[in-house]
């Protein structure tokens, strides 16, 4: 009998079983899933490469051989063409070798925003050259001409001025080679982080490091407007589906397991600094500062940080306050002394990304009753009430993001991403209108709500009734969203009971997490005025159907707001105005906690909170 071999395919979330022997570009194409490969298989092109994370291949072929490099070699670089699987395998595909990329929610609602207290100012200096009976030191003239560039009405103090070093080691090349003119870039009024040509525009990186997703933005400090954006899947999917995985990861890994995953995630911030940076003919030099944001686990290995106690009660940050660390220092290509500010962290799973989520909403200075969640892996949620504001973090899992379903995927071309039951007939929508190769989180949360509304599902998440597509019975029964006729793959496409399980659990943490908060400040969820949705998932949520399922309160469906990625927003404002940052550091210091397992009826209302209702 063959050797039945599970493949997990990353970043796009498929998993499939192949028999021993398979072609492992084969595999791909059986699962759906289109690698770029432009020779037709024969292995002489290159484009079809992949990293062995786990798991063995065959060995490499002599073509093999002669297109990778040792470096590729050790690295786990394969060819899919030239590879056969002889075990379970863990892939990871890098964005060129997919034929189409996957969908990255990085837009945000932009609200109108005045940048007070700039981080970053520019100075246009002309200086007078050195000669023998003039013997300044090249940093005592440029202080000297900036005191006189310097306007009345915001004198500097430049006695208290001082400058990077690694900025310092190309002032007097440039003043020699540009006429003795430049450009002076000042952090926060005292700090000299770049020398330029005159005139040389200045820009900022934000960014947003997402457990699943990672999104970049660079922007003009002097408009305030952002002239490039771009996404990828965060890197350490590879590692781990969820934070508390990575962690794992790290701790079975002691020597390197943090610098691995740390550095991965450096690796892909820095290519995708430079596409944006090339597309716009920027040089590095010019991006001189930069605010990163993620949750607690993602802002500990990003700044190298320990986690071991982030995965143990009672799950504690090594650090809350904002942070202040030289790029170099973390091997981010920016400005030689550009500077990377990390807002703080509320809690152990509350962290710089939903503060950042709260600043990009405008919600800092709140007056209605209201709620606003960043659904995700984590998702986190904030309770504003009569001047209070209550925060807490559902593990609501990876369940939105595909993993643990059983056609599940992420959101990638050909994902099933809508759903509806009219009848006998059922309707799907799948992103970029292709054939069908599995469904993503928004697709299963509308095949859960839409049986239940048909009445195929109980409150307790069986399958029940009569339907065409509804097959088996107890816990084999499954409902047929697309016939094997119809997909891509070849096989059905089906969700299963322990599919509606999973979501079931999800929704469950959130409902639980959302009835917490409600409880805690005394109020009912007739009371909210308001409810925001952030986060990419929450892009694309079917509102009624998170409704429909008993995810969110059954209210006016006036009462909800869907912003997109808002801490992308927030991380934006965080770069232009130091007030954004006070407001920040001061709405991290001023939140109430609550940790949900400590709440006494906690047990209570999340077991009532994984019912469809």
């Amino acid at each position: 009998m063959s050797l039945s071999c599970h493949i997990d395919l990353q970043p796009i979330g498929k998993r499939i079983s192949v028999l021993a022997g398979t072609n492992l570009l084969d595999a791909c194409q059986q699962a759906g899933v289109e690698l770029v490969a432009l020779c037709g298989g024969a292995g002489v092109c290159g484009t079809c490469r992949v990293r062995v994370l786990k798991g063995q291949l065959s060995d490499h072929t002599p073509t093999e051989l002669d297109e990778l490099s040792p470096a590729e070699r050790a690295q786990g670089i394969r060819q899919a063409c030239q590879a056969e699987v002889l075990s379970d395998l863990v892939i990871e595909i890098p964005p060129e070798s997919l034929s189409a990329p996957q969908r990255l929610s990085i837009e945000g609602q932009e609200a109108e925003f005045d940048p007070q207290e700039p981080v970053i100012q520019a100075f246009d200096l002309i200086v007078p050259p050195a000669t023998l009976t003039d013997l300044r030191p090249d940093t005592t003239r440029i202080l000297d001409a900036l005191r006189e560039t310097a306007v009345a009405s915001q004198p500097l103090a430049t006695e208290t001025i001082r400058f990077d070093l690694e900025a310092l080691k190309t002032l007097a090349p440039l003043l020699r080679t540009q006429d003795w003119r430049l450009r002076l870039t000042l952090r926060n009024r005292s700090e000299g982080v770049a020398f330029l040509p005159a005139g040389a525009p200045l820009y900022g990186l934000a960014a947003d490091i997402g457990t699943t997703k990672i999104a970049v933005y660079l922007v003009d400090l002097a408009s305030g407007a952002t002239i490039a954006k771009g996404g990828a899947m965060n890197p350490q999917i590879a590692y781990g589906e969820d934070i508390i995985s990575r962690i794992r990861y790290i701790n079975d890994h002691p020597t390197d397991g943090l610098a691995t995953l740390q550095g991965r995630l450096i690796e892909s911030l820095n290519d995708l600094i430079a596409d944006l940076s090339r597309s716009h003919n920027i040089d590095r030099q010019q991006i001189v500062e930069a605010v990163v944001v993620g949750n607690t686990a993602m802002h500990h290995i990003f700044a190298g940080l320990p986690v071991r106690q982030l995965g143990d009660s009672p799950y504690m940050a090594t650090v809350g306050e904002a942070l202040h660390i030289k790029a170099r220092d973390l091997g981010l290509r920016l400005a030689d002394g550009a500077t990377i500010y990390l807002p703080p962290n509320i809690a152990g799973f509350v962290g710089a990304d939903h503060v950042a989520m709260l600043i990009g909403a405008g919600l800092t200075n709140v007056t209605d009753t209201l709620i606003a969640l960043d659904i995700g892996t984590n998702t986190e949620l904030s309770l504003f009430h009569r001047g209070r504001h209550w925060t807490c973090s559902c593990p609501s899992g990876p369940a939105f993001e595909g993993a643990h379903i059983e056609d599940g995927m992420r959101a990638a071309p050909g994902a099933i991403e809508r759903v509806r039951i009219e009848g006998d007939h059922v309707q799907i929508h799948t992103i970029g209108n292709l054939d069908p190769i599995g469904i993503c989180g928004s697709g299963i949360l509308d095949a859960v709500a839409e049986c239940k509304k048909a009445g195929l599902l109980t409150p307790r998440g069986a399958f029940t009734g009569s339907h065409p597509r509804l097959r088996g019975s107890g816990g084999n029964a499954e409902f047929v969203l697309v016939p094997a006729a119809k997909s891509k793959t070849g096989r059905d496409l089906r969700m299963t009971r322990k599919d509606v399980n999973e979501i079931q659990l999800a929704k469950g943490a959130i409902r639980a997490g959302i009835e917490v908060l409600l409880d805690v400040a005394g109020i009912q969820a007739a009371d909210l005025h308001q409810i925001v949705i952030a986060g990419a998932f929450g892009t694309y949520l079917d509102v009624d159907s998170a409704v429909a399922i008993g995810m969110l309160p059954r209210l006016e469906r006036s009462r909800y707001r869907q912003i997109g990625n808002a801490a992308g927003i927030g991380a934006r404002r965080m770069l232009l105005s130091q007030t954004q940052r006070r407001l920040a550091e001061s709405l991290a210091r001023h939140v109430e906690f609550v940790e949900l397992a400590k709440h006494p009826s906690f047990t209570k209302i999340y077991s009532r909170s994984l019912v469809l209702i």
